[in-house]
């Protein structure tokens, strides 16, 4: 009978090499090589395309000859999160239990719960995982510990939780030493080019802001009679340039930024932007103190979402910038347009260059 994975419409099974058979069932063996489709479709979510369907179905797999001895590792069901565990396990025998986490990588589905005690303590019992290995051991990523109650789990199923390393590219240093991790494994990071790495998504994902940005621009400049002019769109760069500043340039440099909110660090590299470009335009100081007020609120928008990247933040430290940080970017914009209509209307003067 066959309790693994089934094919589905989002998911191509070409990384199902065969098949294993168990007292408990058949369960599909699977590559640790990423094909070229495999590549591809890590590339297409890091763009933001179609990531919230890329997923594998929930059950259990085999990599390499698995046996009653073999290693239980637990994952995520989000392609990505599975696909860079098994392409590490080479030349490894093990078993892998792909958890329902909706599609959402480890970290994110343990801190919305999907990743949780109920999730793992069922698929334990539903694949009569007892049946199938000797050993009473489950190996679980480290940054699946807040969404699990190990003690709950091993009281309900009698099988104990292993955390593994943080990284699933030490996992065979980490199975090889008896289960035990070292500090480096251990050690959460986010280097520059892990930051690099979740760049692309977030420029997709700007897209909103942009068209809002957009929209209120030609408002701006029908209103005031400049709609036609070329300089419509040119004047439309510096909003461009702090969409860039809040979800390029922030995450870049990040560790060098002062200050522990991400809000604010895209605030700090937003004004920074927005005053160079009022040091370099002639522009009537109204005229520049919208811009103050627009562009680096636009930043720091956009870096706060970074808050579900970063290793920088805690869920009260979260919810704490959400209490501060959103209303003051929100007034900031809202004061922004409001000081652009007052210049147009008030003061009488034509809008020239915004």
């Amino acid at each position: 009978m066959f309790k693994g994975a089934q094919r589905t419409k989002n998911v191509k099974p070409g990384w199902i090499i065969g098949w294993l058979p168990t007292r408990a069932g058949f369960f599909p063996k699977i590559s640790t090589r990423l094909s070229r489709e495999d590549i591809l479709g890590g590339w297409r979510v890091r763009w933001g395309f179609s990531r919230m369907n890329y997923q594998v179905s929930p059950g259990l797999y085999g990599v390499g000859k698995p046996g009653a001895d073999s290693p239980v590792l637990v994952t995520a069901n989000y392609k990505l999160s599975f696909d860079s565990l098994r392409k590490h396990l080479e030349g490894i025998n093990a078993w892998i239990v792909v958890l329902d986490t909706k599609g959402v990588n480890v970290w994110c589905s343990a801190g919305k719960g999907t990743f949780g005690t109920e999730e793992l303590v069922g698929k334990i019992e539903s694949l009569n995982l007892s049946a199938l290995v000797r050993h009473r051991n489950v190996i679980l990523p480290q940054l699946a510990a807040p969404g699990v109650a190990a003690h709950v789990v091993t009281r309900t199923t009698g099988f104990k939780v292993l955390y593994g390393p943080v990284r699933a590219a030490d996992l065979p240093m980490y199975l090889k030493n008896g289960c035990q991790a070292d500090r480096q494994m251990r050690t959460v990071t986010f280097t520059t080019m892990e930051r690099l790495a979740v760049i692309p998504v977030e420029v997709i994902l700007s897209w909103k802001i942009a068209l809002a940005a957009l929209a209120y621009h030609l408002l701006a400049q029908y209103l005031s009679g400049h709609l036609s002019s070329w300089s419509t769109m040119t004047q439309f760069l510096p909003y461009l340039g702090a969409i860039l500043a809040g979800c390029v340039l922030t995450p870049m440099l990040l560790p060098w930024i002062p200050g522990p909110s991400l809000a604010w660090k895209g605030w700090l590299v937003g004004i920074s932007a927005t005053l160079a470009f009022a040091l370099i335009n002639e522009h009537p100081w109204l005229v520049n103190t919208t811009y103050l007020l627009i562009l680096p609120a636009i930043s720091a928008f956009l870096a706060f979402n970074f808050t579900g990247c970063t290793t920088y933040t805690s869920l009260s430290g979260v919810k704490k910038e959400m209490r501060i940080a959103l209303p003051l970017i929100i007034f900031s914009a809202a004061l922004g347009i409001v000081v652009r209509f007052v210049y147009m209307y008030v003061w009488r003067t034509p809008w020239q260059t915004l």
